[in-house]
């Protein structure tokens, strides 16, 4: 792991970010996510200075959108230097959805 992915994993472990439970370096298709919550059908990636524009990237991020998962990227140098932001921006993924009113 890089030094960003081991802070963030600290922070998502053993339930340890609103009880959700989260999974690192796991397969899923033919990809290896860093992060995952099966439960919320998040995927978290901490991405370095080479996922710029990285056509890959968007092919991966098209075949978990079909695969009815959400994936969210984070910079290195963002995790490391804004933990508690990228904490908030999960947070609000995490949230549950209010209900529409009819």
């Amino acid at each position: 792991m890089t030094d960003a992915e081991r802070k963030l994993w600290y922070a998502l472990r053993d339930r340890r970010f609103a009880e959700f439970k989260f999974r690192r370096q796991v397969p899923i298709g033919r990809f290896i996510v860093d992060f995952v919550c099966f439960e919320a059908r998040l995927v978290i990636e901490v991405d370095g200075g080479q996922h710029a524009d990285n056509l890959q990237d968007q092919y991966r991020d098209r075949w978990f959108a079909a695969n009815n998962f959400r994936v969210l990227r984070f910079w290195n140098n963002e995790v490391l230097a804004n933990l508690e932001g990228v904490m908030t921006v999960l947070a609000e993924a995490l949230a549950p959805e209010p209900e529409r009113l009819s």
